[in-house]
């Protein structure tokens, strides 16, 4: 097998001049991306089309930064904010109305934990999956192999070693589920902070 080949078989392998050769492209198309207007929101999105393997209005604030960008696949309206980081060895999937804030970090690469394996130059990808509905908040960070639910929040700075089921709230490091988001939590926007009634006429009817 290829080492490219090994890779996306999620076994391990070695960046060898294939592997950097598929990256440099990435690269040059983070150039772009990263020095582009900041005020051209549709020449951006242009190229976040371009960047990733699959997406459906994606927008990302740069500065953005990837390994291939062909390995990440997003559902409709993804949103990152600045200086996301996406290690996309291996697969990173994506649903529907997801947002990552400021310095979100997603990790499918790693290298072995004894010293003489892994400075064997071999290292490996496991793919990251998220669901619908995920609020990722600020500085988190997403471990290899991990599942994120449907409808979660993931609290700013956690970092996530573990499955997060549905509808949760989880936050800390490591990343654990605080309680269940309820039909109850729809009426506020921060804390003890209700709607105020023209916004809840809003919400209410979606």
């Amino acid at each position: 097998m290829t080492q490219p080949e090994r890779r996306d078989a999620s076994m391990a392998y070695i960046s060898d001049d294939a592997v950097m050769e598929e990256q440099r492209q990435c690269r040059r198309i983070l150039q772009r991306f990263n020095f582009a207007d900041r005020s051209d929101f549709e020449g951006l999105a242009a190229i976040v089309k371009e960047l990733l393997g699959k997406s459906d209005h994606a927008f990302i604030n740069p500065p953005f930064f990837c390994d291939y960008g062909k390995h990440i696949e997003v559902g409709k309206n993804f949103y990152a904010n600045y200086n996301c980081t996406i290690l996309d060895v291996a697969k990173v999937t994506i649903g529907d109305n997801c947002m990552l804030a400021p310095n979100v970090a997603i990790y499918t690469a790693g290298h072995p934990l004894h010293p003489v394996s892994r400075n064997s130059l071999y290292e490996y990808g496991i793919p990251v999956t998220i669901g619908n509905n995920v609020w990722i908040g600020g500085n988190a960070v997403i471990l290899p192999g991990v599942t994120i639910g449907n409808n979660v929040v993931i609290g700013g700075g956690s970092v996530v070693t573990k499955d997060i089921p549905d509808w949760s709230l989880a936050a800390g490091n490591p990343c654990r589920v605080l309680r269940k988001i309820t039909e109850e939590d729809k009426r506020y926007y921060f804390r003890d902070l209700e709607f105020d009634e023209e916004a809840w006429d809003t919400i209410s009817k979606l």
